[in-house]
């Protein structure tokens, strides 16, 4: 297991982690977890998640969006070999991996990119979606 050793602010707000050896921090991470099993955990317990790329702008671009309407994802930033190890879109199985980041989660479900998003939030479909997963209020549909 590892737990948090120290924790420095990043550009767009969030917090980078480095992690170091123990069993008693309650941000523990189990090293033995695979990537893919990871990915799939961190899908699952959070209702919107953003995988980015080390200092992406366009992921950047789309914490923005999803703030402006209220919701605040979490965001894990990937190495480059972890990148492939992201389901692809309309696959909750996780079987077939791929389609790179950065990519955004809601309800479990692989919306895409930042492109992907603001068509969602364009067509209006956004904040159902939103709701629909958890990460919203019913009251805020009027937005």
């Amino acid at each position: 297991m590892q737990g948090v050793r120290h924790c420095r602010p990043l550009f767009d707000d969030g917090v980078r982690l480095e992690l170091s050896r123990t069993t008693t921090s309650p941000l523990a991470i189990d090293v033995e977890e695979t990537t893919e099993t990871r990915i799939q955990r961190l899908i699952s317990e959070n209702p919107v998640v953003i995988f980015s790329r080390l200092s992406c702008c366009m992921c950047h671009v789309m914490k923005h969006l999803l703030n402006s309407i209220g919701v605040h994802p979490t965001v894990i930033q990937l190495d480059d070999h972890e990148i492939p190890a992201l389901p692809a879109a309309g696959d909750g199985d996780g079987s077939s991996m791929g389609d790179g980041a950065p990519a955004v989660f809601i309800g479990g479900e692989r919306v895409g990119g930042p492109e992907s998003l603001v068509a969602l939030h364009l067509s209006g479909h956004l904040v159902t979606k939103l709701i629909e997963a958890g990460a919203l209020g019913q009251d805020s549909s009027s937005q």
